[in-house]
């Protein structure tokens, strides 16, 4: 024994061994069986990347260096000052609504029995491809509400708080008493007490007369006020009946509007009954009849989903349908391993349910949101397929994101050197959120 030993002194510390592997591999064998993947990342990765950074100083043809040319379009093109304004609505919008989305289904379906098969139903779009959701979509913002449900949903609505005309076509025929008039048609000649008078018109297809109508009736004169009727004065077959007066097989307009209309001003109204007569009184004695606008008025076929200023709106819809499922799955996850006795104890000191989602349950799940949000605005950047394929060719530079613009540039207009600044630029927007991303979860390991 030492004399330091027996003094008392502590002993010193051994040096530290390495650390070996857990399953005893030598970093040989490790640094081997990494090499494919590694070779395989370069190759894929590293060298595209390279390559596009360098390609992006040169001119189309790639034998005249252009400087920084090719990065100064980026902010001059019209086309791609789109894309970039597309890709900011595409970033704030697009993750923002789907994690919110996430957040609520999440949430809400913790309450119901039935919560996992309506997870299930909504994390569903994400097993469709890309390619597929656009072609969807495409069927669902179509025009045509007999086609595009999106456009028979609104329609539907729309008419049940404002009907459209029945008689959107009908027009004055040959010899008729009607001229046009601000959107609608008025008697050429002022009418009297006791006159009759006849309003013919054409141009209503048999099958569109309202149900509600019934073979026209010939006017009746009474003294003291004005009569008349309105009605479809064509009868099917050459030389059949008689024009500009009311056949057995012709039937009235059924709640057309008729107004007696004196110095500019409306005096009188009525509305046909389903013969198609009316009956004006004794006021409007002197007056021109007018048949207004709202009579002729087109039926309403819905909003252009797909015109210049909705298409990026709508095409965002159909991504958050595609993607709220994802964040709905993750967000649940995250509420399943949070802590209830902290949200039972904020009920206990008397906070409602507001209050706990969100003091408690928002803050608590931030980590997750984060994720969630970061996950998705990467995917965003690199948006192409639903703008591709749901954009029509005529709004499709309304639409423009990035990723077309430099499919565009690099395929259709054959300019190799911008399309490659537009990948530099793709990359260098998606480093910073990757950055914050690896800091976030780095920060989470050392908790």
């Amino acid at each position: 024994m030492t004399s330091a030993t027996a003094a008392g002194a502590p002993p010193t510390p051994a040096a530290p061994k390495s650390r070996k592997s857990v399953t005893g591999t030598r970093r040989t064998v490790a640094a081997l069986f990494l090499l494919p993947a590694l070779v395989l990342l370069g190759a894929l990765v590293v060298y595209p990347i390279g390559y596009s950074v360098v390609r992006s100083f040169y001119d189309q043809s790639g034998d005249g260096f252009a400087g920084v040319d090719n990065y100064k379009a980026l902010f001059t093109d019209d086309g791609i000052r789109t894309a970039l304004k597309n890709n900011v609505i595409w970033v704030v919008f697009a993750p923002t609504v789907a994690t919110a989305l996430g957040l609520i289904f999440a949430v809400l379906t913790e309450r119901v029995r039935w919560g996992t098969a309506f997870k299930l139903v909504v994390f569903m779009p994400m097993a469709i491809s890309m390619l597929a959701s656009g072609i969807i979509f495409r069927l669902v913002y179509d025009q045509d509400p007999d086609k595009g449900v999106a456009n028979a949903v609104w329609v539907g609505v729309h008419d049940t708080f404002a009907q459209s005309s029945a008689f959107p076509k009908a027009h004055p025929g040959r010899d008729s008493p009607l001229q046009a008039a601000q959107g609608g048609f008025i008697t050429k000649v002022p009418v009297h007490t006791g006159d009759t008078v006849t309003l013919p018109l054409v141009g209503v297809a048999p099958d569109q007369m309202p149900d509600s109508a019934e073979p026209a009736v010939a006017p009746k004169a009474d003294p003291g006020k004005i009569t008349g009727t309105t009605w479809q004065d064509f009868t099917r077959g050459k030389g059949v009946g008689t024009l500009g007066a009311p056949d057995p097989s012709e039937v009235g307009y059924a709640g057309m509007r008729i107004e007696a209309v004196k110095d500019g001003k409306v005096v009188a109204s009525a509305k046909a009954a389903a013969d198609g007569t009316f009956t004006l009184p004794a006021s409007a004695d002197g007056a021109r009849l007018q048949l207004p606008a709202s009579n002729f008025t087109e039926p309403y076929n819905g909003l252009d989903w797909l015109g210049p200023s909705l298409v990026t709106p709508a095409i965002i819809g159909s991504y958050i349908w595609m993607w709220a499922g994802f964040a709905m799955v993750l967000i649940a996850a995250g509420l399943a391993g949070m802590p209830r006795e902290l949200l039972e104890a904020a009920r206990v000191d008397g906070a409602n349910e507001w209050q706990v989602f969100r003091r408690v349950t928002v803050p608590l799940l931030a980590p997750v949101l984060a994720v969630v949000v970061v996950t998705l605005m990467i995917n965003v950047l690199k948006v192409f397929d639903l703008v591709f394929i749901i954009a029509p060719g005529s709004s499709q530079d309304d639409a423009n994101v990035l990723a077309l613009e430099l499919y565009r540039k690099g395929f259709s207009e054959d300019q190799p050197g911008i399309a490659s600044a537009i990948a530099v630029f793709l990359l260098l927007l998606v480093i910073p959120v990757m950055w914050f991303n690896v800091r976030r979860l780095r920060r989470e390991v050392r908790r």
